[in-house]
């Protein structure tokens, strides 16, 4: 039975069977100003620090929209210290994503431009419906640059010359073409889209979820690493698995040609 974590006036949080969702609700395109922030930076932390939750799926409950991004009149009211700020307080929020343990999933069924794009590309993965809309970061037909990881997260994601590219033109791509420069993951047909991506969410809240949240965190942590330190890393994290009861299991149930069955610990 699914159970309602948390609902506020911009996002509804359900948890079921190591699953949550994440709806996102703030208004019809899902502008946000710093509001939506504050909630969905408790939502992360009350998901972070509930170990029954081992993946998550941030999704919007507009029918056309991901999200559009900050709203522009919040911004355009708000004086230049305040909107440093917001940015700041916006990275550090999205930042608390790639550090969980658990797997975050973008699942994008609509228009997902601006920092709304910032919002997915914080986590782990993005599945995209093929009919879903336009993708991008437009930022600089307002004369700013995408300031909630936009310019870094993409440039690692697709490479420095095509971030470079999609930034300076604010280009907006098909589910498609962002697919062909691995921006997404995985493009469904649009109705099956959040049942593909739940579908796959549960299958790995029901795999060796001590392993899937070490190597996320090998990734994640790795990349910022010089090579000969990230692999260090690895062998680090490698070491804890190996006194693991998962990995007991998982080597025993090879043996025995059985399913293993997952602990998490």
């Amino acid at each position: 039975m699914t159970q309602v974590k948390l609902n506020t006036k911009t996002l509804t949080v359900k948890k079921e069977n190591g699953v949550a969702e994440v709806h996102i609700h703030v208004n019809k395109t899902n502008a946000y100003d710093l509001e939506y922030y504050k909630e969905l930076n408790a939502a992360i932390d009350d998901i972070r620090f509930d170990t029954d939750i081992k993946v998550v799926v941030l999704m919007s409950d507009m029918p056309k929209f991901f999200s559009a991004g900050a709203n522009i009149n919040f911004l355009k009211s708000a004086e230049p210290r305040f909107k440093t700020q917001f940015c700041l307080f916006c990275n550090e929020t999205l930042d608390k994503i790639a550090r969980s343990p658990q797997i975050w999933i973008a699942c994008l069924e609509g228009h997902t431009v601006g920092g709304g794009l910032e919002m997915a590309l914080a986590c782990d993965l993005r599945f995209m419906g093929d009919t879903a809309g336009k993708i991008g970061l437009p930022e600089v037909s307002l004369g700013v640059l995408a300031g909630t990881g936009g310019t870094q997260r993409l440039a690692r994601l697709v490479g420095h010359s095509k971030a470079l590219d999609l930034n300076i033109t604010g280009e907006t791509l098909t589910p498609q073409e962002a697919l062909q420069i691995q921006l997404v993951d995985r493009v469904f047909p649009q109705e099956e889209t959040r049942d593909k991506t739940l579908e796959y969410a549960r299958k790995v809240a029901d795999s060796a979820t001590y392993a899937t949240s070490n190597i996320k965190l090998s990734i994640m942590n790795g990349k910022e690493m010089p090579l000969n330190v990230a692999i260090r890393y690895e062998g680090e994290l490698q070491n804890l698995l190996f006194r693991s009861q998962d990995a007991k299991e998982g080597l025993s149930a090879f043996i025995e040609k059985r399913q293993p069955e997952w602990s998490g610990q």
